[in-house]
């Protein structure tokens, strides 16, 4: 390993370009910023082309400044992950299902405005990415839709998040003609879903398969796009619903008793939450739990009848 001290000492001088300043600047004697350069130029070869009022990088020079550069970053990295005890500064890391994650990642982005020191890393995943983020150390935070049973993690409930059957405002919907009539929008998780929430509101159903197939995409923020278009219907987690923009657009139908996903929050069991995910959290938490819009988006609300 390359001594701290000496790449410090190399740095600074490409930095000013002279010695006596760089020991000004280290607070060394100059005879020391020399012995550092030529301990470096032993192991690496030439580095400098010493000129009266400045020098200049040989390759190998501008090679091993941009190691510099590298250390000193990878540095601020490690100070910033051992950092702990601070909840106003370092990068938070989370990764979560899509349909929560759009309505989580405003919440912390307000939190990274107000707090400059602190960075926000998101992504969107399935479980299973989720799981492996958070048990390879990429990401401290995770939420998923299945409670794991792996005991390096911990896991507690997060909120719950009922499907929804979302319509064009403009539509009606009681029997299954209905939604014939209308076509039906796909997503990667729309037939589980849609099987799920469909098979207990209109018994006996053949399944969205045999709907028209409006359109589809693998973009969550863009599923109720079509439906907000008159294209089609959707069925969607409560969360996506509730962070797409155009509310006045679209409609979801009263399907009664809701089919609902528990979200639990997972991070390592091993060691204990920075203080900055632990504010994180706090926020989350307590923004999930506050009163949110209705349901149903304040919008009339429409009961299909049962055929």
């Amino acid at each position: 390993m390359v001594n701290p001290q000496w790449l410090k000492s190399f740095a600074t001088l490409a930095d000013l370009g002279n010695f006596t300043r760089t020991a000004d600047r280290l607070g060394l004697t100059q005879a020391a910023v020399s012995q550092h350069v030529k301990h470096l130029e032993e192991a690496f070869g030439p580095l400098l082309v010493r000129r009266p009022r400045a020098v200049e990088l040989t390759p190998a020079g501008q090679a091993l400044l941009t190691y510099c550069l590298e250390v000193e970053c990878a540095a601020r990295h490690l100070r910033s992950r051992l950092d702990d005890a601070n909840e106003e500064c370092g990068v938070i890391t989370l990764i979560t299902p899509g349909s929560i994650g759009l309505y989580l990642c405003p919440i912390l982005l307000d939190m990274q405005k107000a707090n400059p020191a602190m960075a926000v890393r998101h992504r969107f995943a399935p479980d299973r990415e989720v799981l492996e983020g958070v048990l390879q150390n990429h990401f401290e935070l995770g939420l998923v839709t299945l409670r794991p049973e792996d005991p390096r993690l911990a896991a507690t409930p997060f909120t719950q998040e009922p499907l929804e059957l979302v319509v064009p405002a403009g539509e009606d919907v009681h029997t299954w003609e209905d939604l014939k009539r209308i076509g039906y929008i796909d997503h990667p998780d729309g037939e589980a879903m849609s099987t799920r929430l469909l098979s207990r509101r209109f018994p006996g159903n053949p399944g969205v398969q045999s709907l028209p197939c409006k359109g589809c995409t693998n973009q969550i923020s863009l599923i109720l796009e079509y439906v907000a278009r008159g294209l089609g219907f959707t069925i969607i987690p409560q969360y996506a619903r509730q962070a797409f923009a155009s509310q006045d657009a679209i409609r979801v139908v009263d399907c009664g008793p809701p089919v609902v996903d528990t979200l639990w929050l997972i991070h390592r069991a091993e060691w204990p939450l920075s203080a900055r995910a632990q504010r994180a959290v706090a926020l989350l938490r307590e923004r999930v739990d506050a009163p949110r819009p209705h349901a149903f988006g304040g919008k009339r609300v429409l009961r299909p009848t049962v055929t």
